[in-house]
Order: structure tokens, then sequence, then C-alpha cells
């Protein structure tokens, strides 16, 4: 463990900085005066068919990556990937998914389970065999299955509307 001190937010495998505002870019970026209610560029991004969702969860995926560079455990960085993955879904439902996204906040959910395990010291060693395979591939699934899924939506939608055969 590295000795010297750490700016706030930091630790001795990096910043969490980023993960921080993305988080709150994508979930909280503007308050609804009169409320507690915050909308983020998810929200927003959301309501566009398809290409909204497919860019949300890319830019989603960024504090899942951040999540392994901080080592987290496994069953976190799982944890992660189903609020990823609920998210996409929610994406899907027109009007009422929007809403549901708001209400899901899958970034902060997912800032919060990174943050709560950089600041309990909860990461894997360095030692232990095939961590960052495992943790990449897991990183890689998640978002190429939220992807795929969208991908699949569009592809539904055009059939349904007879733009495609």
């Amino acid at each position: 463990m590295d000795a010297r001190p750490q700016p706030a937010g930091s630790t001795a495998h990096g910043d969490i900085a980023m993960s921080r505002w993305l988080a709150r870019f994508m979930d909280d970026l503007v308050t609804i005066p009169g409320t507690n209610i915050g909308i983020g560029f998810d929200a927003v991004v959301g309501l566009i068919p398809g290409i909204g969702d497919a860019l949300g969860t890319s830019m989603s995926g960024a504090i899942m990556v951040d999540a392994v560079r901080q080592r987290v455990p496994l069953p976190v960085l799982a944890r992660m990937g189903w609020n990823l993955l609920v998210d996409t879904g929610l994406g899907f439902i027109p009007v009422i998914g929007d809403a549901a996204d708001v209400a899901h906040r899958a970034n902060r959910k997912n800032y919060r389970l990174l943050e709560r395990c950089v600041r309990e010291g909860r990461h894997v060693d360095v030692d232990v065999p095939g961590y960052v395979v495992q943790a990449v591939a897991m990183v890689v699934a998640f978002i190429a299955c939220s992807l795929a899924a969208v991908v699949l939506a569009i592809w539904g939608l055009l059939r349904v509307i007879g733009v495609i055969g």
C-alpha cells in the first residue's frame, strides 16, 4: 500500500472523481425546481429511441471500467452490471420507461457501490489469478448484452412499422 497522502476521492489505485462526475452528469445534472428529483443526460438522451439508450449505456460503462481499475470484487461488478441491464431495459418502455429510468438511477447506484468498496478498502489483491481477465470479461459482457438488447429492440421496432421486411 502506498503510504503517501491521497487527495479526497482518490486511492492508492487512482482517483474515482471521473466516476463521481459521470454519475452526477448522467443522473442528477439538473434538479427539478421544488423537488429533490434530479434529471441527467441519461434521461434526456434516453428520449431518442434506441440511439439514446446505446449512448447512455456506453457512457455508463465507464463507471464499471473505473471499478475494474479499483479492483472491486467480482460480485460488486456483477451488481453494477445488473443495474446497467435494468437501466437499459427500462429505456425500452415508451414514456413510462423514461420516468422509471429517472427513478432507477443506475449510475448513481453504481458509483455508490464503487465508492463504498474504495472507502472500505474492499478490493481484490493483484495476486489473485485471472481477476483482470474475469473482471474485464464481465464488464464487456454486461455492456455487450445491453447494447445487443438495444439493437434488437430497434430491429424489432423497424420490423413492426414496416421499414424492414
